[in-house]
């Protein structure tokens, strides 16, 4: 019984162990990573979903050795493409390929796409098993590149038929999608080629773009025309950043530089952008609220770019803040379009398009475009951008035609004024014709009353001139007697003039008086003349006594030398400030009262200031102290002596 029972499980022990190892290997195989066929119908693949193994390493610190015997800790890839949640983090990536013997011989690269990837280094396995370790990032000088390429490749060398397991470890300091293809060498070529022709068409496009509207700015010095040559220049920068075309061309070796380009570019779009729709569409006269918030937009942005730039660089990353910018000047080109304003029709289409574009790169990187062609997938944004500056140009020129139509109307406008005003001019032309007419008719009327008046007056005039004629009789005797009064007026001013002088040289005179005897300046200059010459001229210069009249009255001028001499010269009236006839009293006075009379009573005689006579007080009573020292007892006496 015992032997039968033992007999039996055997043969049922026999019969499962094969089913459950069949289905150990089945289950095994469901779970395993299926090896990718490459044959010679494969020149490019892109790995995603579950081609991709994925595992996360948290501290960066495991090794390649250390990798190799944690193929079990590895992960499907449950995305589209696999990404890096956890930027601080290091990211291994396992590939297998199945090189069929069609394959074998060709080369082969891995590439990786995106440019902000700081570290990858790749373990590519040669046919016996042995890894190779190739590094390349954007933390690298770009001459380390193996093709010196934008992108980034990893050649497999001298495949041969079987099945390989390729390892790659990135590491980055923002999220990105990890997009790896393999890509034979002459597809890879002609891809290379094919790309680098299509950069050169996008950014020959923006330098005519912007020489054109630089010269359009030179020729009507509209700022538009200059912020949106600062704004494509912007776009052109941000695209150079993302394509890899601005590392490889214009700072190859500072690799560092790679943490602000992206950030100071779409800096730069932000702002050019909000400053041109300010200027193209008019927003402080259109709406000033708009106006304000574009200018609060400007002034965020600013504040988050110097924050990101000085303090934490890292916030570069984060491109989803350009859609606030963008959405506002959005807004506003809505909004003056609602208005009325047709230029901002273009600017509203331009930035549909470019929204188009931003909606269809997330959904790209998301893995939700897959039905749109690569090429468009990728380069949205650069297509989006061209057909915007397009847009953007036919709303610049739509400006200009619309104000050039506002210049026309207002032309004729005015040509239509000039006519009405020509119209008007010609009716009042019309009607000053008819009064001139009536006018020359009461003119001709009244002429005809003159004429028979001036008649009239012609027989009074004969009357007249006998009544004259014996008026001029009565004046040539009224003439003969004031021959006669003239003769006793003048002996009578001869003795007013003595008996003047005689009261100027003892009693004391009022300003009135004095000035009877010098009423002007010409008359004290004639008088200081004859009185400096009284005895000839002699020329202080050259002692010549010959002399004609000078330029000022009363100066003489040297035949000889040509030396003009004013009569004030080497007088007490010398650089005299104040009316020479005042001078003339002021020195009279003091002379009169023998210095006594105060710089006070001085000023309000002559009604000038107290300091001006208290100065000429000083010099005249110098000048008779002098000559109290050196007269003589028969030296003519009075105020004129001190004069010279």
């Amino acid at each position: 019984m015992l032997s039968s029972l033992r007999s039996l499980y055997r043969s049922s022990f026999n019969r499962t162990l094969p089913l459950f190892l069949s289905l150990l290997f089945a289950v095994n195989f469901a779970y395993a990573q299926v090896p990718f066929r490459v044959d010679s119908s494969i020149e490019q693949h892109k790995f995603k979903h579950e081609e991709i193994k994925v595992l996360e390493d948290p501290t960066g610190d495991l090794t390649f050795a250390d990798i190799l015997h944690a193929n079990d800790r590895f992960k499907e890839n449950k995305q589209y493409y696999p990404s890096n949640k956890n930027v601080s983090s290091a990211y291994w990536y396992r590939i297998k390929l199945d090189l069929q013997p069609s394959a074998a011989g060709k080369g082969a690269v891995f590439e990786f796409f995106d440019q902000t990837t700081n570290d990858i280094t790749a373990y590519i396995p040669d046919q016996n098993g042995h890894y190779t370790a190739s590094r390349s990032g954007a933390d690298m000088a770009f001459n380390s590149r193996l093709y010196r390429h934008k992108n980034f490749e990893f050649l497999i060398k001298d495949p041969v038929p079987g099945q390989y397991t390729y390892y790659f470890r990135v590491k980055a300091r923002n999220l990105i999608n990890v997009i790896i293809v393999y890509r034979t060498i002459d597809y890879f070529v002609h891809y290379a080629l094919n790309e680098y022709i299509t950069f050169g068409l996008f950014y020959g496009m923006i330098l005519i773009f912007c020489f054109h509207n630089l010269l359009m700015f030179l020729a009507v010095k509209r700022k538009q025309y200059l912020y949106y040559v600062f704004y494509i220049l912007s776009v052109a920068l941000y695209e150079m950043c993302v394509d890899g075309i601005a590392f490889q061309y214009l700072w190859p070796n500072s690799p560092d530089f790679n943490y602000y380009a992206y950030g100071i570019g779409l800096y730069l779009v932000s702002l050019f952008a909000l400053i041109f729709t300010q200027e193209l569409l008019q927003v402080k006269q259109r709406s000033g609220r708009f106006y304000k918030l574009i200018n609060l937009t400007i002034a965020l942005r600013t504040v988050f770019f110097l924050y990101c730039l000085f303090f934490n660089k890292d916030l570069f990353l984060y491109k989803f803040v350009e859609v606030f910018p963008l959405s506002v000047a959005f807004a506003a080109g809505i909004n003056i379009y609602r208005r009325g304003f047709k230029p901002a029709r273009f600017f509203v289409l331009a930035y549909a398009v470019l929204f188009g574009g931003f909606v269809i790169k997330v959904a790209a990187a998301m893995g939700y475009a897959y039905f749109l062609p690569e090429f468009f997938r990728y380069y949205a944004i650069s297509f989006c951008f061209v057909i915007e500056m397009v847009l953007l140009s036919f709303a610049i020129g739509d400006q200009v035609r619309i104000l050039r139509k506002e210049k026309d109307e207002a032309q004729d406008e005015t040509i239509r004024q000039m006519q009405v005003n020509n119209d008007l001019k010609d009716s009042l032309n019309q009607e000053l014709e008819h009064q001139v007419k009536v006018r020359t008719k009461e003119v001709v009327e009244k002429s005809e009353e003159i004429l028979l008046q001036s008649r009239v007056i012609e027989q009074q005039n004969e009357q007249l001139m006998s009544i004259n004629h014996l008026l001029e009789q009565q004046a040539a005797e009224i003439t003969r007697m004031n021959i006669l009064l003239e003769k006793d007026n003048l002996q009578l001013k001869t003795n007013i003039d003595v008996v003047t002088n005689a009261r100027a040289l003892s009693a004391e005179l009022n300003f009135e008086e004095f000035s009877a005897k010098y009423p002007d300046q010409e008359t004290c200059y004639k008088f200081l003349s004859d009185l400096k010459w009284a005895s000839g001229y002699h020329c202080t210069r050259c002692e010549h006594t010959s002399y004609c009249a000078g330029r000022v009255p009363y100066s003489r001028r040297c035949t000889k030398c040509s030396y003009e001499e004013s009569a004030l010269h080497n007088t007490i009236f010398q650089n005299n400030r104040i009316p020479i006839n005042k001078a003339f009293y002021l020195v009279y006075l003091i002379y009169s009262s023998k210095g006594t009379i105060s710089s006070h009573q001085l000023s309000e005689k002559l009604g000038i200031r107290q300091s001006t006579c208290w100065a000429y007080a000083i010099r005249i009573k110098k000048a008779m102290q002098e000559q109290k020292r050196s007269r003589k007892k028969d030296a003519p006496q009075g105020w004129s002596t001190l004069v010279l």
